[in-house]
């Protein structure tokens, strides 16, 4: 009798996580999973999604559950053992994801007017470095081996000016670049590019230390700016039910419409809007990927 009471709860939980595993996708035992990349704050993230999560059961009909990975790998994971249905992604994230599972873009975000971002070379103005051939020889500073903006673009353009840097660093973050050739530890670095305002206020990596350093703009310049980037697009697994897809992408883009809306996505991502897009979108990212020589498989194993 005793041992029956042992086996009896456990029986109850088994028999309830079968069910759970058999409930279809969108009920309350089976909610979509929405990943975000920890691109900011999670906290930022969180209390932000908070709204649009409930804007997206209202108009879905469907339940969903949000989850913050510690770093853009464990999103790119989640689609190979179906923890994540639908990610919002950076792009070198995404065509992992889709080459080793499956996973496809069908929305691309807009920021600052614009479906694209693109890569900067700076140096300090007391480098003598004035074009990308005064490189040669440099200490370098790039942001983190799997950025496109900080690495994989800059890199690209380096390479094909044959230039040999000096001394590699990556500083990981991009503000942590500007930093590092402001105070004259590096000669020059890459970060991310986006073009000034209409008021010619920066919104290039250099605005990130702009408190910390209000003259940065007269110590570090801009010597060159990559060629355009793939904005962070939405991605769904690859067996996701088209009908599932739909709803999702038709709710995102109303909420995106609303007032509460635009806040929060701009607080999470600083995303003004959103595009179609396809896979195809991708390839000029891929073909950057190729000619510098990096392994998307071996990245994803790091």
């Amino acid at each position: 009798m005793k041992g029956l009471r042992l086996i009896l709860p456990l029986l109850a939980v088994l028999l309830m996580s079968a069910c759970k595993n058999d409930a279809k996708l969108g009920t309350e035992n089976n909610p979509i999973k929405l990943y975000f990349t920890p691109s900011v704050d999670a906290d930022t993230i969180a209390s932000n999604s908070i709204d649009f999560i409930k804007f997206l059961e209202k108009e879905t009909g469907y339940f969903f559950k949000s989850g913050i990975p510690t770093n853009y790998i464990s999103v790119v994971e989640s689609f190979g053992s179906k923890r994540a249905d639908i990610a919002v992604m950076n792009s070198f994230g995404y065509l992992m994801a889709n080459e080793k599972y499956g996973a496809s873009a069908k929305l691309r975000v807009i920021r600052y007017g614009h479906d694209y971002y693109q890569g900067q070379v700076i140096a300090h103005v007391d480098s003598g470095i004035n074009s990308v051939k005064d490189l040669q020889g440099k200490k370098f500073a790039f942001t983190d081996p799997s950025s496109t903006s900080g690495y994989m673009f800059p890199l690209k353009i380096i390479k094909e000016n044959d230039v040999k840097l000096g001394n590699k660093t990556f500083a990981i973050k991009h503000d942590n670049v500007v930093t590092m050739v402001y105070q004259k530890q590096v000669d020059a670095g890459a970060t991310y590019y986006s073009a000034p305002s209409s008021a010619g206020e920066i919104r290039d990596a250099r605005a990130r230390v702009k408190t910390q350093f209000p003259d940065v703009e007269d110590k570090v310049k801009i010597v060159t700016i990559t060629e355009k980037i793939p904005n962070d697009p939405f991605v769904f697994r690859k067996d996701l039910p088209a009908e599932v897809t739909a709803k999702f992408i038709t709710a995102v883009k109303k909420y995106l419409a609303t007032e509460k809306g635009k806040t929060t996505f701009k607080n999470i991502y600083s995303v003004g809007g959103l595009v179609d897009t396809t896979d195809a979108d991708y390839d000029g990212l891929r073909n950057v990927i190729k000619s510098i020589n990096i392994n998307i498989e071996e990245q994803l194993k790091r």
